[in-house]
């Protein structure tokens, strides 16, 4: 009998592995600041972060009365970028309880991932910095394919570069994206309350939500993946 695979869990990153709102917001500021725009606070945050640096840095200045056009961002993208990955890991924090969790995950046997609206390069960046990277078997970001989340391929080819199967794998986010691309892949869901999400995250939908990290165990992933497989059955 071919033992099942082993299970997946998919996080997103900001807001949900890690706390980077203080350098989103100051790498966005010094960025808008090149236009004399007006700062943004981490209240703005959560209705600006979720789609990567471009959609982030065009809201902002929405936001602030200045829509973009097409030849404009470019260079702001760049400034953005420079100023962010020049300052990692900054403030940036993983959120309290993350890595006892992963190590407890890692040594049941579980394989982890990170799916990410977030350039590839700076999700890389900034999990080196934080000595991360070796707790995961892929690491994909908003730019790793020609799609993104919610799209469902951003997470099924993330499940795959990371050898897992989509019947043994949970994603755990902060966000309507995170939410909504385990639904399109039909995987079962997690939510995190303590991200950037502009909505509490009990309306979104997901399959369990946990308020810390230490919440995060074999047995309630095991517990979702059985629930799950048996509301498709029915």
């Amino acid at each position: 009998m071919t033992p099942a695979p082993a299970p997946l869990v998919v996080f997103d990153l900001d807001g949900t592995l890690l706390d980077t709102h203080t350098d989103l917001v100051e790498s966005l500021n010094h960025t808008i600041a090149a236009l004399g725009l007006e700062p943004v606070t981490y209240d703005d945050l959560t209705h600006l972060v979720g789609q990567g640096a471009r959609v982030m840095i065009e809201r902002a200045c929405r936001l602030r009365g200045h829509p973009l056009s097409a030849d404009t961002l470019p260079p702001l993208v760049e400034r953005f970028v420079a100023h962010y990955a020049g300052n990692m890991p900054g403030h940036t924090q993983p959120y309290p309880g993350l890595i006892a969790a992963m190590d407890l995950l890692k040594s049941g046997g579980y394989r982890l991932a990170v799916c990410t609206n977030k350039m590839e390069s700076l999700a890389r960046g900034l999990l080196e910095k934080l000595g991360l990277t070796g707790y995961f078997d892929a690491i994909t970001g908003g730019d790793t394919f020609e799609y993104r989340k919610p799209d469902a391929r951003h997470l099924t080819s993330t499940i795959e570069r990371a050898g897992g199967d989509v019947s043994r794998t949970v994603m755990v986010g902060d966000s309507i994206n995170d939410i909504a691309v385990a639904k399109n892949a039909g995987v079962p869901s997690i939510a995190v309350p303590f991200g950037y999400s502009d909505v509490p995250v009990n309306t979104l939908g997901p399959d369990h939500i946990i308020t810390h990290f230490d919440e995060l165990t074999t047995e309630l992933v095991e517990r979702l993946l059985g629930e799950y497989a048996e509301k498709v059955a029915v």
